[in-house]
């Protein structure tokens, strides 16, 4: 049994118009969350990348990462 009543002049296409954008919005928050965590993964990959740069420092290796990656790019 419908407890809603009887249906207002146009209710289901406002109901559709209404689930569309639902539905929109719901695709640009997750878009953005997204592109939050790539953000937040590239920061700490960037601060990981730092940490063992300097721990090669400190072990006395001569070539950090970042150079040995960009030698083998080169071919050398």
């Amino acid at each position: 049994m419908d407890t809603r009543g009887p249906k207002a002049p146009g209710g289901d296409a406002l109901r559709d118009t209404a689930e569309n954008l639902f539905q929109e919005l719901q695709e640009h928050f997750q878009a953005l969350i997204a592109t939050l965590n790539l953000r937040k993964m590239g920061s700490r990959l960037e601060d990981l990348q730092k940490n063992v740069n300097d721990l090669m420092v400190q072990a006395g290796v001569e070539d950090p990462v970042s150079e040995q990656g960009a030698r083998a790019s080169l071919g050398n």
